[in-house]
């Protein structure tokens, strides 16, 4: 009777090492995506803050995108 190494090799399956490994380089890809998701949203964030500090030095109102921070109807 074959030995589960056996098994695993001659079913062209992985041993136990290969399954860490992918599970290594699985967390690792996860990692950087969501790495990259953080920097996107970090040069996102910089490009509105640039635009909302040359509207100031130009005199503009700021154009905010979604709710508005203060509420402007003091009816509620």
């Amino acid at each position: 009777m074959a030995n589960d190494d056996e098994l695993h090799d001659s079913q062209g399956g992985e041993t136990g090492k290969g399954r860490g490994e992918r599970h290594r380089r699985a967390v690792e890809a996860r990692e950087a995506q969501r790495k990259a998701k953080a920097a996107a949203k970090l040069r996102e964030n910089l490009m509105r803050r640039k635009t909302q500090a040359r509207a100031r030095r130009a005199g503009e109102e700021d154009s905010t995108q979604g709710l508005p921070a203060v509420k402007t109807d003091e009816s509620l």
